[in-house]
C-alpha cells in the first residue's frame, strides 16, 4: 500500500522553536479524516497543542474533508485527542505550564500499522537572533554543499 510514504512535516517548528523533548502520540480521528491522511491531504503548519480537562489536543490540524465522503463528512479543523500514556501526559502538562515552553506538532505519519500517528516536542521559542542564526547556518551548509558537489 502506499500508505508508508505518507510523512507531513511542520518545518516552520523547526525554525521558530528550539526543540527539547520529542514523543510520538496517536490521534483519535474518525473514519473519513483518515482517509484523508493517507490521500495526503493534511497541514500541521498552524496547528498547536493544548491542555483541556487533563487530555491533551491538537488544535487548527487541517485535515481536507474526504473527497468521496457522503453528508457524515467531518469538519476540516475541530479539535482532535491526542493519545499518549499517563506518565507522559503529567511530563507535558508540567513542563508546558513553565513559561516560554509550548507542545509544537513536528510531523504527521502512518504507522506500520495502519494508524495515523503525530510527533510533538516540547519546545521553547526561539528569539529572533537564534533565527537569523538559524539562517546563517542553513545558508553556510547549502554553500558547502555547493562546493562539495562541484
Amino acid at each position: 500500500m502506499s500508505q508508508d510514504n505518507i510523512y507531513i512535516k511542520n518545518k516552520k517548528a523547526y525554525f521558530e522553536y528550539h526543540v527539547l523533548d520529542k514523543y510520538v502520540a496517536g490521534i483519535q480521528l474518525l473514519g473519513t479524516e483518515i482517509k484523508s491522511i493517507r490521500q495526503g491531504k493534511a497541514n500541521i503548519n498552524d496547528a498547536f497543542c493544548s491542555f483541556i480537562n487533563g487530555q491533551l489536543y491538537v488544535r487548527n490540524l487541517h485535515i481536507s474533508e474526504y473527497s468521496f465522503g457522503s453528508f457524515y463528512n467531518h469538519e476540516a479543523k475541530r479539535d482532535r485527542v491526542l493519545l499518549l500514556n499517563k506518565k507522559e501526559l503529567k511530563k507535558l502538562l508540567t513542563k508546558g505550564e513553565e513559561k516560554g515552553f509550548t507542545i509544537v506538532p513536528l510531523a504527521l505519519f502512518i504507522s506500520e500499522r495502519g494508524f495515523a500517528k503525530l510527533e510533538i516536542a516540547l519546545a521553547q521559542g526561539k528569539k529572533d537572533f537564534d533565527k537569523r542564526e538559524t539562517m546563517k547556518e542553513r545558508d553556510s551548509k547549502r554553500e558547502l554543499d555547493r562546493v562539495m558537489k562541484s
